[in-house]
């Protein structure tokens, strides 16, 4: 059966381009009568929170978004290991002592993912007793070949990730497993064939479909859609201060908001009042917007400026 997801983090309340992006995801699995999976991403200890993943779901209902399956990525600890020990049977995951500031200082950067990991640490062997017993963050090799790859959009996403961006930290040093390896995995395991998300995430592709292969994993579909900018030309995200949640549903109920989101998406002329059920019937990829909008919270309202 096509399942689709929803894969927000949990790093604080929902924003604008978080609603934005769960109302596409939303329209794109319920447009095609596909399951749909809400995955609250909580593995960071440093940043998640439990009253962020309640608050997330609070909020993508007051929107009026719903899902037939809803989990925490943290609760599948004991899959992220097997993965892990795939990569290990596979002679595929080595320990990484270098640090972020070292490959800031000494090699290329990808504008798109950052430092350019060149390879430094490969080779060098696990310690006795496997994974389990290493202190240092983990990376996976991947193979040295060409990813040939497209989003349902038509955008190229092809390139050889084992070079740029390298092979990708897949075990934290603090323990924790990373997005690339939880992702493909996550997905793997709930049947994802469809993943639906914002254009600042269409370089990992590649990486991810090297872990895919890497571990015989199937490949979902993605496509990649518009985001939603500040003035500064930035993403509008928790990073970049973006208005959050608590904000926005005191000057707004679920369908003000959901009409503003569909204007600035392209699927409605104007901004009236609207709710997700209600797009559904005219919904195509078609009319949604190509280009980037641009957004300013003035203390009360959303504008939309380009």
């Amino acid at each position: 059966m096509a399942t689709g997801r929803f894969a927000p983090s949990t790093t604080g309340p929902a924003h604008p381009g978080t609603l934005l992006a769960a109302l596409l995801c939303w329209l794109d699995a319920r447009s095609q009568g596909a399951r749909l999976l809400l995955r609250l991403e909580d593995l960071d200890p440093e940043r998640c929170r439990p009253e962020w993943s309640h608050g997330m779901r609070e909020d993508l209902a007051w929107l009026g978004l719903d899902w037939d399956v809803v989990e925490q990525q943290s609760e599948a600890a004991e899959a992220h290991a097997r993965s892990l020990d795939e990569l290990e049977a596979r002679g595929a995951l080595y320990p990484c002592r270098c640090t972020r500031a070292q490959l800031r200082a000494e090699q290329g950067r990808n504008p798109l993912l950052g430092s350019i990991y060149p390879g430094t640490c490969r080779g060098r062997p696990l310690p006795a007793g496997g994974w389990r017993n290493c202190k240092e963050a983990l990376r996976a090799a991947l193979a040295e070949t060409r990813i040939e790859l497209r989003d349902a959009s038509g955008a190229d996403l092809s390139g050889t990730p084992a070079r740029d961006p390298g092979d990708p930290v897949v075990r934290r040093r603090d323990g924790a497993i990373a997005y690339p390896l939880a992702s493909v995995c996550d997905d793997a395991r709930a049947g994802v064939t469809h993943v639906v998300r914002g254009r600042d995430l269409a370089a990992t592709t590649a990486t991810q479909a090297a872990l895919q292969d890497l571990l015989g994993l199937p490949r979902p579909r993605y496509r990649h859609h518009l985001l939603l900018l500040e003035e500064r030309g930035g993403k509008l995200a928790k990073l970049h201060g973006a208005v959050g949640s608590p904000e926005l549903r005191a000057h707004y109920t679920g369908a003000a908001l959901c009409g503003l989101l569909a204007h600035a998406a392209g699927l409605k002329d104007d901004s009236a009042e609207s709710t997700p059920r209600a797009l559904l019937d005219d919904f195509d990829w078609k009319r949604v917007a190509h280009e980037d909008r641009t957004m300013r919270w003035t203390g009360e309202r959303l504008e939309l400026l380009a």
